[in-house]
């Protein structure tokens, strides 16, 4: 569970990291993608292990309100998977056309 929390907020982060403050960036950046702790984050700072804490927690609330407005994860793992599923059926002999040309229209969809 932990290891997708981590996964789902780094692609959060990637998506919608341009709607962060420097503060919140860095503090994220810091703590997802460079695996630092909450008290190394907080000694680089210089404020408190919880003043580090609730910034991360209040900054990833603010990324999933964004995602549930904005929807850009789930219309990239929507992408994903059908660009997969189109990948298959060209490497598939018996796959029709018809269903290639289906699976991109769906594609066209998610834009």
């Amino acid at each position: 569970m932990l290891l997708e929390k981590t996964t789902r907020m780094n692609f959060l982060f990637d998506f919608y990291q341009a709607l962060l403050t420097d503060k919140q960036r860095s503090y994220m950046q810091l703590y997802y993608l460079d695996d630092h702790s909450l008290g190394e984050i907080a000694e680089a700072y210089g404020v408190s292990r919880q003043a580090v804490y609730d910034n991360i927690r209040r900054t990833e609330a603010m990324l999933e309100e964004y995602e549930d407005k904005l929807q850009l994860f789930e219309k990239f793992q929507n992408r994903q998977q059908i660009i997969a599923e189109l990948s298959k059926t060209i490497t598939d002999n018996n796959a029709s056309q018809t269903v290639q040309l289906e699976l991109i229209e769906q594609l066209k969809q998610w834009d």
